[in-house]
């Protein structure tokens, strides 16, 4: 097209030479006018002729001027002028429209890519954080600020300004330098001493195809899991194992010292009733731990289910109160019970919220002090839930130890349980049979004050 374009402006030239000398030739030798005359008549009529050309070739320029201007200013989609009587231009009008089209399209991809890139990191639960090749922060997700509690701006900022973590930054630099995938579990005191598991992967600042020389990279993403309920259910894994160990081994370690005993010749001494005794004591604790915890393993299966029926409250309290009533006479401790309204009604398991009073009031009367006091209350807390109380004047419970009395074989005072009978599964097993109802338990408890413990269960009209 440039080439045609430029001989196209030399013939164009070239002609009006030729019309400036033909018009000059017949004014002066035909119609016999004076030179001059003749040389400024065939310069106005070939500078008009040359203002129709020039202004042929230059109006196309200025609308694809125009079009141009016009796509750059607000990126819409803008028909380019197309006259095929201006082939000069044809070409690049195409060319334009074209790149127009492509553009609008590449701006509409890079947007739906946007968008659905924003859509996923603020639909995970992982904290995202991404930045560039100088380690300032580009972008950080939803999740990322509620688990770290960041409520200002981050952005051009480090990592080290809101997680103050060494290896963290470390991890980050060298993800950049050396393209280094890091993992690691870091502890954040800031965060409420949470424990997340962080992934560090470089971020490669090159296509595919090419090979970049040596290993840096154009930043880095760190992807954090919070993994504390992970780690504190690996504790109480840890925490069962070591005092089912425990509560297993020193019955176990009891009985075979009497058996060998005993079968050392001590069978026929007047002490082998007595050893006999002690076995037989250790024996059924065993069973004992091992029934509760059968029991627990039935109310965690699938087949457990609750035989419900509508009772009054006031009765089943009655009746654990008559039951228990010569245990707590034996330690002189005096059972008060505010008046429970005879409209409170449950839909239940009888026998099972039967046990799990049960199993609150008999620990009440353990750890009461002699000659103490026990009371227990039950209102209607809102339309749907009654909350039952069962409040003892005993020893206590230390703050740090409430959060964990429910777990199994979790003791706050281990001798002074063992001492006492208990297998450490019963609130264990209060805290599923509530759930298995709907329910919730939990306790109050100042050391050497005495403990209350609470209960919810729905209310059925």
């Amino acid at each position: 097209m440039n080439i045609r374009f430029q001989w196209k402006w030399a013939l164009s030239f070239i002609f009006l030479i030729i019309l400036f000398l033909s018009i000059q030739g017949v004014l002066t030798y035909f119609l016999k006018k004076p030179f001059l005359f003749a040389s400024l008549i065939s310069l106005f009529i070939v500078f008009g002729i040359t203002f129709l050309l020039l202004k042929s070739f230059t109006e196309p320029l200025n609308d694809l001027m125009d079009t141009l201007k016009r796509l750059t200013a607000n990126h819409l989609k803008i028909e380019a002028p197309i006259d095929s009587s201006k082939d000069e231009f044809r070409l690049l009008t195409q060319a334009i429209s074209e790149m127009d089209v492509l553009l609008r399209n590449k701006i509409e991809e890079v947007s739906k890519e946007k968008d659905y890139l924003h859509t996923v990191l603020k639909g995970m639960a992982e904290g995202v954080l991404v930045v560039d090749e100088k380690s300032r922060i580009i972008m950080i997700n939803d999740a990322l600020r509620k688990l770290f509690s960041i409520t200002t701006e981050v952005v051009d900022k480090t990592p080290l300004e809101f997680i103050r973590n060494a290896k963290l930054e470390g991890a980050i630099r060298e993800a950049i330098r050396e393209a280094k995938i890091s993992s690691f579990e870091l502890t954040v005191s800031s965060s409420l001493g949470k424990t997340f598991e962080v992934n560090v992967v470089g971020i490669s600042p090159f296509s595919e195809g090419t090979h970049p020389k040596g290993n840096a990279m154009s930043g880095a993403i760190a992807v954090f899991h919070d993994i504390s309920r992970l780690k504190e259910l690996e504790k109480i894994r840890q925490d069962f194992v070591a005092n089912v160990s425990h509560e297993l081994r020193t019955p176990l370690t009891t009985i075979k010292g009497y058996t060998e005993t005993l079968l050392d010749g001590a069978l026929r001494e007047e002490v082998a009733p007595q050893f006999l005794q002690v076995i037989q004591k250790h024996v059924d604790r065993l069973a004992k731990i091992v029934e509760d915890l059968l029991t627990l393993s039935k109310i965690e299966s699938k087949e457990f289910q609750l035989k419900k029926e509508k009772f009054n409250l006031s009765e089943l309290i009655d009746d654990v109160l008559e039951f228990l009533k010569e245990v707590a006479k034996k330690k002189k401790i005096s059972m008060d019970t505010v008046p429970v309204p005879s409209s409170l009604t449950i839909e239940g398991d009888r026998n099972i919220l039967e046990q799990v009073l049960f199993n609150l009031l008999d620990n009440a009367i353990k750890y009461a002090q002699e000659g103490g006091k026990i009371t227990l209350s039950a209102v209607q807390k809102n339309q749907s839930e009654i909350e039952v109380s069962i409040q003892d004047n005993g020893m206590g419970i230390p703050k740090e130890d409430l959060p964990r009395i429910f777990e199994r074989f979790y003791r706050v005072d281990r001798g002074r349980s063992q001492e006492l009978g208990g297998t450490g599964l019963g609130l264990s097993i209060v805290k599923h049979l509530l759930s298995a109802h709907g329910g919730r338990v939990w306790a109050e408890s100042q050391l050497g004050e005495g403990s209350t413990f609470y209960f919810t269960l729905p209310h059925r009209i």
